[in-house]
């Protein structure tokens, strides 16, 4: 079932066990993590130079394994690997998507930490067999290279969890965090999950295999004499998520069924992230231009694109989508404000209204023109 981000965010939490403790959840695996490391370490005696050698490589290989693991495992379904892959892609990705990253408390954690086993099983299966194997030629080596395995997993644990704090947190101004915090954000757009931004800690292998991608954030100067004005309307279309929002997100027929757009001039087809278009409008009587640029598109799920216009206005539109019995909830919500007091006066006594309206009949016009456009390109209802 496709839903949007905080219906299954509800879900999700309903679902955790009423006795988790996720203070207990990151103690442990701190705890245990750091003794581990100190018990690896404390084998290590009179490092030769070319020993210490050991710690960057060691860390380099974790880099490339972790790097393996959310790429192929992480992402694309193996049956030996069903229960991370639903973990990760299911979980996790539906918890969080751009515009949604951060954790609103700490019993969040949950879908962000690895299950606290999963390090017991990290150190038992994998890092000490490799230790043991080492061992046999040079014990020093074999000590620094199981304590990296494990502090890389406590790295990973750390600055994935760093990447999913709310922004007022000190530790997401740190250059490092900030960085990795954007590419991270990226990845989970639903069209570059797959392929790029798989290093959570440093770029390393995502940089060597070309799978690296970096986009500025937007930065819109959205004035703060003035807050928001919030519009949310909602209707049931009879269509599935997928083919719906792609009917909606397809700006060009937006003068089909909303009454404020006049023309719009820009791409074909759904809008992905980072697209442009200009739009010609009429709304609460007033003629006006907009210029857009789209935020993020999750098919199916999600899609929503930021303008400028003229007097001032700027608007954030968000359109959610999920399954409502046969058919599709649709939940489009309108976010704006005018930099200007006369601006801002004519809103509060007479433009929110008449927006508000017409924005009511744009979910009826949708949902008529879109059953027409479904049957028309011959897709079931």
């Amino acid at each position: 079932m496709r839903q949007t981000t905080e219906g299954f965010r509800t879900r999700y939490r309903a679902d955790i066990h009423p006795l988790y403790n996720p203070w207990l959840h990151g103690t442990f695996v701190l705890v245990f993590g750091l003794l581990a490391i100190a018990g690896f370490w404390s084998t290590v005696h009179k490092v030769r130079p070319l020993e210490w050698a050991a710690l960057p490589l060691s860390l380099l290989f974790f880099n490339f394994a972790v790097y393996s693991v959310h790429r192929h495992l992480g992402h694309h379904k193996k049956s030996f690997a069903r229960m991370f892959y639903a973990r990760h892609a299911g979980d996790h990705h539906s918890f969080f998507a751009p515009g949604h990253m951060t954790y609103d408390s700490a019993r969040d954690w949950r879908v962000i930490l690895f299950p606290a086993w999963l390090i017991v099983l990290h150190t038992a299966v994998i890092t000490l067999p490799l230790w043991w194997l080492l061992e046999q030629f040079d014990a020093n080596v074999a000590g620094l290279f199981g304590g990296c395995l494990i502090l890389g997993y406590l790295a990973y644990e750390v600055f994935h969890a760093c990447e999913h704090l709310p922004p007022e947190n000190p530790l997401t101004r740190l250059p490092w965090i900030c960085q990795m915090r954007r590419l991270h954000e990226l990845h989970h757009r639903r069209e570059l999950m797959q392929t790029r931004n798989f290093n959570i800690v440093f770029p390393l292998m995502d940089y060597l295999f070309g799978t690296l991608y970096w986009e500025p954030e937007q930065i819109y100067p959205y004035p703060t004499r003035t807050a928001m004005t919030r519009l949310q309307h909602q209707i049931d279309i009879a269509g599935n998520p997928i083919d719906v929002l792609a009917y909606a997100s397809t700006a060009t027929l937006w003068p089909q069924w909303h009454p404020s757009s006049l023309k719009v001039e820009g791409p074909r087809g759904p809008l992905h992230a980072g697209a442009r278009f200009e739009e010609d409008i009429r709304a609460g009587g007033r003629e006006g231009h907009l210029s857009w640029v789209v935020d993020e598109y999750l098919p199916g799920r999600r899609w929503s694109a930021r303008a400028q216009g003229d007097h001032g206005l700027s608007l954030m539109l968000t359109y959610e989508c999920e399954c409502e019995g046969t058919g599709t909830r649709f939940v489009r919500t309108l976010e704006y404000q005018f930099s200007g007091l006369l601006m801002s006066i004519a809103n509060r006594l007479l433009l929110k209204r008449r927006i508000d309206r017409e924005s009511t009949a744009s979910m009826l016009a949708l949902s008529e023109m879109a059953q027409k456009h479904l049957a028309s390109t011959g897709v079931p209802a």
